[in-house]
Formats: C-alpha cells, sequence, structure tokens
C-alpha cells in the first residue's frame, strides 16, 4: 500500500482550504437570491439600510432567486403615485423602504465562486492616469487617489478599483478600473479638474469642497430636484433644477462683508442687489443668480444654487439637467481636483470578450494538461506517474485560486498568463524529477530526487529574480503576471514539488 507522506497531507490539507476560499462555506453555489451592486448614497434606500454587497433574498415575503424575480416584484410597484412599503429581507437585515420611487440600487446575479475577475473578464473601462505638466510623487499620486475615490463614491459606482502604479522610469500614476462603464464615461469623469467657484463681481464668495461647504442637499425633494421645464425660444424645452448648499460661518461671513457694500436695484420682478452670484466650474461660466435685498449684510449659511440642462425633447432636457444637477453636487461635495489630469492610456474591454477567453483558456489548460499526460505515459510507461502530473499540476491551478480568493486578487489577462506559466513550469519541473527517479546511475532513489529537487530550486529562483521586474514594467499593468506567477512557482516549490516528489518515490519503489 502506498505510503501517504506528510508532504502529501500538506497539499491535501492546502487543496481542502483553497476549496473553501474558492467556494465558500456554505458554498456560494447554492446561496438563492440577488446581490446589491451599488446603492445610490443618501438615497431612501440607503437610509432603509440597503448596502453594497448584501444580499436580497425575500421582496415582500416572496422568495428572490434571479434577477427576473427581483425585476418582476419592483416593476410592479414602482414607480407610483403614492409612497409604497416595500419589505427587502436580506443576508444581513431586514429594510424597510417606503417610497412612490424606484429604489436607487443595482442589482447582479450572485457569484458562484470567491473569485474575483478583473475588467480584462468582467468588461468595463480602465485609464492610466497622470497629472499635466508635473511628475507626482508617491504621497501625492495618494493623495490624488483619496479625491477621486471620494468623488466616484459619491456618484455611486460601484466594482470600482483605484491603484497608485509607477514605471521602471520612476513615474508615478493612478490606475483607475470601473467595471460595466464606457471609456467616455470614465474620461469625463476624471478628465475634468472640477474647480468650482461662487463669485460676486471679481470676489470670490465659496469654492466647492468641505472648507466652504459643510452640507449639500442632495436625494431630497424638500430641498432638492428639479423646479420646472419650458419651451425654449429655439423650439427645444428646458428644465430648471434648484438645490440647497450650507456654507461654514467664514464662507457666510464672506458673503455677509462682499453684500454689505453692493446697492439695491428695484426691478419688476423686486429688489435685488445690483450684482449677481456668478457660479463658475473649471473657469467657465456656468449659471448666475439674483441676490434678493434681504440678504444685503447679512451671515447665511443656507444658499440656492440653480441651472438648466436642454434637450430636444421634455425628456431629454429633465434627464440632462438631473445629471448637470449631479455634477454640480458632486463638485460642491468633493472639491477640485488637487490636478489637472491627462489620461496617459484609456482601454475598454467587453465583458463577452472575457467570457469567451475564459471558456477558451479553459479549454485550451485542460487540454495541455493531457496531452502532456499522454507524452508522460508514452516516454514512462507507467499511467501512475502520469495521474500523479496530472493531479498535481492541478493542485497547483486550486491553490493560486484559492490564495486570489483569499487575498481578493482580481484575476486579469496578465493572470491567466501567470497561470498557464505555472502550469507550464511546474510541468518542466515534474518532468525533471521522473527523469531522475529514472536515471540509472548507483544512486538511491532519496538523492535521485534531492539532485532533482536542487535543480527545481535553482530553477525558482532564477524565474523569482526574473519575474521581480515586471512588478514595476508597463507602469504596473504586467503586475497581475508577475505576482500570480510568483504566487504558483512558489506554490510548487514549498507544496506541489516535494508532494508529488514523494508520489514518484513511492511509485518507484
Amino acid at each position: 500500500m502506498a505510503k501517504i507522506t506528510w508532504r502529501i497531507w500538506f497539499l491535501i490539507i492546502i487543496l481542502a482550504f483553497s476549496l473553501i476560499a474558492i467556494f465558500g462555506i456554505p458554498p456560494k453555489a447554492l446561496q438563492n437570491g440577488v446581490r446589491i451592486a451599488s446603492v445610490e448614497s443618501n438615497s431612501t434606500a440607503f437610509r432603509a439600510g440597503l448596502r453594497q454587497g448584501q444580499i436580497i433574498t425575500k421582496v415582500n415575503g416572496e422568495t428572490i432567486e434571479s434577477l427576473d424575480d427581483f425585476t418582476q416584484e419592483i416593476m410592479n410597484k414602482y414607480p407610483s403615485e403614492q409612497k409604497t412599503k416595500t419589505i427587502f429581507q436580506t443576508n444581513e437585515l431586514e429594510a424597510i423602504y417606503f417610497s412612490n420611487e424606484t429604489p436607487q440600487i443595482t442589482v447582479a446575479e450572485i457569484s458562484k465562486t470567491n473569485i474575483k475577475t478583473g475588467l480584462d473578464l468582467a468588461g468595463g473601462a480602465r485609464a492610466l492616469v497622470k497629472a499635466q505638466n508635473k511628475s507626482l510623487t508617491s504621497s501625492e499620486v495618494q493623495d490624488l487617489i483619496d479625491v477621486v475615490s471620494n468623488r466616484l463614491n459619491v456618484y455611486g459606482i460601484a466594482d470600482m478599483n483605484i491603484l497608485p502604479v509607477s514605471d521602471l522610469a520612476g513615474n508615478n500614476y493612478m490606475l483607475i478600473e470601473i467595471a460595466g462603464a464606457t471609456p467616455e464615461d470614465l474620461e469625463e469623469l476624471i478628465s475634468q479638474q472640477g474647480k468650482f467657484e461662487a463669485k460676486i463681481g471679481n470676489e470670490t464668495v465659496f469654492t466647492g469642497g468641505d472648507r466652504d461647504i459643510t452640507s449639500v442637499c442632495r436625494n431630497d425633494a424638500t430641498c432638492s430636484g428639479i423646479e420646472r421645464c419650458f419651451k425654449t425660444q429655439e423650439g427645444g424645452e428646458a428644465c430648471k433644477f434648484a438645490f440647497s448648499i450650507y456654507l461654514s460661518e467664514k464662507a457666510a461671513q464672506r458673503h455677509a462683508d462682499i453684500t454689505d457694500e453692493l446697492e439695491v436695484n428695484t426691478t419688476p420682478q423686486g429688489n435685488y442687489l445690483s450684482k449677481k452670484l456668478d457660479l463658475y466650474v473649471d473657469d467657465n461660466f456656468l449659471s448666475d443668480l439674483l441676490i434678493s435685498e434681504s440678504l444685503k449684510g447679512q451671515v447665511t449659511t443656507q444658499i440656492q444654487i440653480s441651472g438648466s440642462g436642454s434637450g430636444k425633447t421634455r425628456e431629454e432636457a429633465y434627464d440632462q439637467a438631473e445629471l448637470e444637477m449631479r455634477k454640480l453636487q458632486t463638485i460642491l461635495i468633493t472639491g477640485s481636483l488637487p490636478y489637472k489630469l491627462e489620461i496617459a492610456k484609456l482601454d475598454t474591454i467587453s465583458p463577452v470578450l472575457g467570457q469567451q477567453f475564459i471558456k477558451s483558456i479553459l479549454f485550451a489548460g485542460i487540454a495541455a494538461i493531457l496531452a502532456v499526460a499522454i507524452i508522460v505515459f508514452f516516454r514512462y510507461r507507467n499511467f501512475k506517474s502520469s495521474l500523479a502530473l496530472i493531479i498535481t499540476s492541478i493542485s497547483e491551478v486550486i491553490i493560486i485560486l484559492g490564495i486570489a480568493s483569499f487575498i481578493d486578487w482580481n484575476l486579469d489577462l496578465p493572470s491567466i498568463a501567470g497561470i498557464l506559466a505555472t502550469i507550464g513550469t511546474g510541468i518542466d519541473s515534474q518532468i525533471i524529477v521522473l527523469d531522475e527517479a529514472r536515471q540509472k546511475e548507483v544512486l538511491s532513489i532519496k538523492q535521485k530526487l534531492k539532485r532533482a529537487f536542487a535543480i527545481i530550486l535553482g530553477a525558482y529562483f532564477t524565474a523569482l529574480v526574473a519575474l521581480l521586474p515586471l512588478l514595476w514594467a508597463g507602469a504596473g499593468l504586467l503586475k497581475g503576471f508577475a505576482i500570480t506567477t510568483i504566487i504558483g512557482i512558489t506554490t510548487g516549490v514549498l507544496i506541489t514539488r516535494p508532494a508529488f516528489t514523494d508520489m514518484i518515490r513511492n511509485i518507484e519503489e
């Protein structure tokens, strides 16, 4: 009977933990419901307790098993003329949603595994961003990431990944990946600095950000929304929006000091100050607001901001007004970006391409392992050796996926290439073990396998040194390949190669 050594037991234990990391306990494939991909911040759904990542299992007592079930339940109730109560049962809590509008959440199918895929496989947009006419330090890049993350979070964007990266020349960049976005969406979100200024004449009253603005009304019909729509002289449609903001004491005092020196003009619409409050975004004029006589010299912390959106139809104008209002609110909340940004590289990836690639690469990997196993069988005339080679190669892939699931590493195309490279180097090492075990020298099987492992160890350190520069090459775009390959070859040297050596020793003895 073959002896199961401690190295083989160690491989079995690591495999078990890897499978748990991949599929979870209980297995995610057995879960029903839909996953909340994103929740509009400060929305009614957010205040009710719904959060990104929660699993909705029931809606009003009805079991939810798929996206179709969820859509059917929601479409039958919203939008509604009257406020309606909906009870969401999630894996964490029971949320009571009371509104006449469709919940501002995005849902998706529950993933069957804990494996996270990058944009190359899931689809979306990726941008490599740098500052215009300025070389950023690593600390400046981190500050930039904090501001951009805040801005994108305000937009309610889910499945977002923002990382600092650098190239071999020492240049620092910001890498932004957003699943489900188009390059146009991503470029519009980050290419504009978003500097907001409110001026009276040539004097700045307040700017965007928490220095001058303490709060911005959003998603509240009492202080934010579309006021009215009307026809334009050109024959199109326009809609006006308005929302309230709350100034800091310093900004409110600045407003009082400037308005105290203005004169009062009498108009058919009422009495207003002689100058308007002009609004600028990125030094471009946005709109102006009349200042009521009652605000002259007064320290007021509440200001109403207004603007408009236009379109060929009323629906188009309404949507444009909502979009402009949301952009302006975001800039007021987050402030301007510290630097004018420039997109060095912009990519888009289709999710369909990713799905096709996964199927192709899975088929190619299985075919490659089986082909090598057949060649090994004909070369060594030993079915057990071929079987041990297949088991070891598959074990390495499972362990790599388990580690990636455990550390929340996103698998992208370079990572998949790293897995394939690991399979290749692993098979090379296993053939070295098989050849050394079959040598006709007057050495014990233990000595032969020890010599084989010395060769494998030398190859490991050579590959490790060669892979380290790839962590920074191409501004980090090859980082997935380097990390996955390093994980794979390290797993081979520490876990699978020793176990395979013991398997061959048992077979040969």
